[in-house]
């Protein structure tokens, strides 16, 4: 596996986990509020109060499991955020060079994918990273695609699969030299 393709699905593992965690959150809550308590005798506001304490006991135990699971989770998602701040490129945007570059090379169309794997027919307007640089994509050629406008808000700062990798690189076997290299998507190295 690639290493943008272990990124990418630990990032989807993350996100799962995240879900199925908040999903054992919310049905362990309401199975406590809906269990039965004890009777109690009695009238009046003392009652309610410990109607309302009961409750809410019953609530915080069964929210303790599943929430430390959920802390556990946020704190691992706060160190990857923060080793991407870490990564990136300090040079944010595309050299002139580069982009001439970049633009010949997809013959002034969008890299992008329009649906179906297939190749986006409009005119690239932007140079964008890959691999986004807000997520540590490095700022080179390998990691520049021609986009248009659409592709490119489509796109936003997600992380791409190892399928939209791999049909990107087939898509520019299509149109590249066979001496040209058709690997997409670097990554900046930690400082």
């Amino acid at each position: 596996m690639t290493e943008l393709g272990r990124i990418y699905w630990t990032r989807q593992g993350l996100r799962w986990a995240y879900t199925v965690v908040l999903l054992w959150l919310a049905f362990s809550v309401l199975t406590a509020l809906m269990a039965k308590g004890s009777p109690v005798g009695g009238a009046g506001i003392a009652v309610v109060a410990d109607v309302f304490q009961g409750i809410l006991g019953r609530a915080g135990s069964a929210a303790v499991l599943p929430g430390a699971a959920a802390a556990v989770l946020a704190v691992a998602a706060a160190v990857i955020t923060s080793r991407d701040v870490r990564r990136r490129d300090p040079v944010r945007r595309f050299t002139s060079e580069q982009r001439r570059e970049g633009m010949a090379r997809a013959g002034g169309l969008c890299e992008l994918e329009a649906g179906f794997g297939r190749r986006c027919s409009r005119p690239a307007e932007h140079g964008d990273h890959f691999y986004p640089w807000s997520k540590g994509g490095s700022t080179s050629l390998q990691n520049f695609v021609a986009a248009c406008a659409r592709c490119n808000r489509a796109k936003r700062a997600q992380v791409p699969s190892p399928g939209q990798q791999r049909r990107m690189e087939r898509r520019r076997r299509e149109y590249l030299p066979p001496s040209s290299s058709v690997r997409v998507g670097e990554r900046q190295p930690l400082p």
